[in-house]
């Protein structure tokens, strides 16, 4: 059995656009292109990544499910949060956030751990059904001045359609549209909504967020309306991405396994290089450079070094670091990895 090279390249295409969204996001307001990118990823990179996740949770199938998800997730959360605090206090001058608050990107572990929880009782509803349940509920929310960034609580119902949908969704349903209308229409269309946002950005960040609610953001009397938009042209976005995604093993789709160790390890990397204001922009073009420094840092924190040393933290596990040193001298090797 092999791996699915197609949902590997998935992962990792999102990964980067994960970096290097978060890279970017310093020059934004600065220059044109950087704002365009920058809305254009944000409409659709969060929720592929969430339907992805999905698209692998079985929901609660034995005793210990809670305990696993625990595990993988939370225990995970708690020690990022406390790195984090220690890299924003002491490196970045920033505030210290309590448990509850979750620093930047480790809203995901939170949110994803809340998926599975709700997937329990979701995955009883026909599918239909369901999700169009969720969409509801992820618009009503932001009706809910208290429901915001702690607990990532509004994230967690905002992008909870998504992840419902990649439960229900197969591989044969993926697979259908990926022929060569579809996927002239898929570019034609990203293209079209790139130079859109090129001409005019106009998509609120905190909307694209999906942290706080409509009085929050102050659209109370638009912010119903804007996050169902939203959420029409983010699914578009999501499967028109994923019609390109091609199904051949690269050289590198073996990176895709470890979207999480990278997930949780650039942002340490990106709040440095912010700090020390060790990369900036002085034209569009050099958004091209900077793709370049994302592609090469998912690759870093994918590399074999990176993993052996740092999977006690991210898995608490040393499963690598024993195969290192049980015979195998200094030489590290990348582990070969059970099929999903």
């Amino acid at each position: 059995m092999q791996r699915e090279t197609y949902f590997d390249n998935a992962k990792l295409l999102f990964i980067f656009f994960v970096v290097f969204g978060h890279l970017i996001q310093p020059m934004k307001g600065n220059f044109e292109l950087a704002d365009a990118l920058y809305q254009w990823i944000y409409i659709f990179h969060i929720p592929a990544f969430v339907l992805i996740s999905g698209f692998f949770a079985s929901g609660a199938n034995s005793p210990n499910y809670l305990k696993k998800l625990t595990k993988k997730l939370l225990l995970p959360y708690l020690l990022f949060q406390l790195i984090y605090n220690l890299v924003y206090v002491f490196i970045s001058a920033g505030s210290y956030n309590s448990l509850y608050d979750p620093h930047w990107t480790l809203w995901f572990l939170l949110s994803l751990f809340s998926w599975h929880i709700l997937l329990i009782w979701f995955k009883k509803i026909p599918a239909i059904l369901g999700i169009t349940l969720a969409f509801l509920i992820g618009s009503l929310i932001g009706f809910m001045p208290l429901i915001g960034h702690e607990f990532s609580l509004s994230r967690t119902f905002v992008f909870f359609p998504f992840f419902l949908m990649g439960y229900w969704i197969s591989k044969n349903q993926l697979y259908q549209f990926k022929n060569m209308k579809y996927q002239f229409a898929a570019i034609g269309f990203l293209a079209v909504l790139l130079v859109i946002s090129y001409l005019k950005p106009m998509i609120p960040v905190d909307l694209m967020f999906g942290s706080q609610s409509y009085v929050a953001m102050d659209m109370l009397m638009t912010g119903y309306i804007s996050r169902l938009a939203l959420y029409g042209l983010s699914v578009l976005m999501v499967f028109s991405v994923l019609i390109l995604i091609p199904r051949k093993r690269f050289s590198f789709t073996h990176l895709g396994q470890y979207t999480l160790y990278v997930y949780l390890l650039h942002g340490v990397l990106i709040q440095i290089i912010r700090n020390e204001e060790l990369l900036q922009l002085n034209q569009n073009l050099d958004i091209i450079p900077l793709a370049v420094i994302s592609g090469a840092m998912v690759w870093f924190l994918s590399s074999k070094w990176v993993l052996t040393f740092t999977q006690p933290l991210i898995e608490g596990k040393a499963t690598r670091l024993q195969e290192c040193l049980d015979g195998r001298g200094n030489k590290l090797t990348y582990r070969r990895e059970k099929p999903d």
